[in-house]
């Protein structure tokens, strides 16, 4: 079973917000495809690790429920939310659509030296066998590239959209990478973007990023029958 990973929260009137905020970026950083189960978030081990009691654990438990982030099942406890195949379908039709107007918005205002920061996550990838070669490397390379991509746009609320549809996309990608030999056709579709982006040609940037996503939405509706 996957455990989540947490550090202590000082206590103050905030408090219950800065669990929610702990939980939050915690459960961003998870696997939550990995294994044959989702993710449980034990209130307990939660209140132990963060240094807190229960209260706010439960307060932040509520609110991420609310997000649709977290369920809560009577008598098994809470669980990370996975969407079933059908869901992920749906957020990577969203999410084609903010990545792809971000990778617009980015060739009007992002710098020369933004954009050039892209091509430095890849720069340990030259040869061809290297994403395959080094999967778990190459899975953080390739979700910090989307991340960035989003960032890049300069527009605050399409980066506060992307939030929620985000967990789901890095974890759907954390899992597929390495299923038929993604990792490598993932980086040349990589590089054409960045050279998109380079030339400022906002209509290709936008196409390209948009014909990427939907490559996962058919990898992911070809291939993975392990969602519900």
């Amino acid at each position: 079973m996957q455990s989540i990973q947490l550090r202590p929260v000082k206590s103050n009137p905030g408090l219950t917000d800065k669990v929610y905020a702990a939980l939050r970026d915690a459960i961003s950083h998870m696997d939550i495809y990995r294994g044959d189960e989702p993710p449980k978030l034990d209130e307990r081990y939660l209140a132990e690790s963060l240094g807190v009691s229960r209260t706010p654990v439960r307060e932040a438990l509520s609110r991420l429920e609310q997000e649709g982030l977290v369920r809560s099942i009577p008598r098994r406890g809470a669980f990370v939310v996975r969407k079933t195949k059908q869901e992920i379908l749906e957020v990577i039709q969203v999410w084609a659509a903010l990545e792809s107007m971000a990778a617009r918005l980015a060739t009007r205002v992002a710098s020369d030296e933004e954009i050039g920061e892209l091509r430095k996550l890849f720069v340990t990838f030259q040869n061809p066998d290297e994403p395959q070669a080094r999967i778990d490397e190459y899975s953080e390379t390739n979700i910090r590239f989307h991340q960035a991509i989003i960032a890049l746009s300069g527009n605050e609320l399409l980066q506060r959209l992307a939030d929620v549809p985000f967990l789901h996309m890095r974890g759907i990608r954390a899992k597929t990478i390495s299923e038929n030999d993604r990792a490598s056709r993932s980086i040349v579709d990589h590089m054409h973007i960045i050279e998109a982006l380079e030339a400022r040609d906002a209509p290709l940037a936008e196409q390209l990023v948009r014909d990427h996503s939907f490559g996962l939405a058919e990898h992911v509706e070809k291939h993975v029958d392990y969602l519900g």
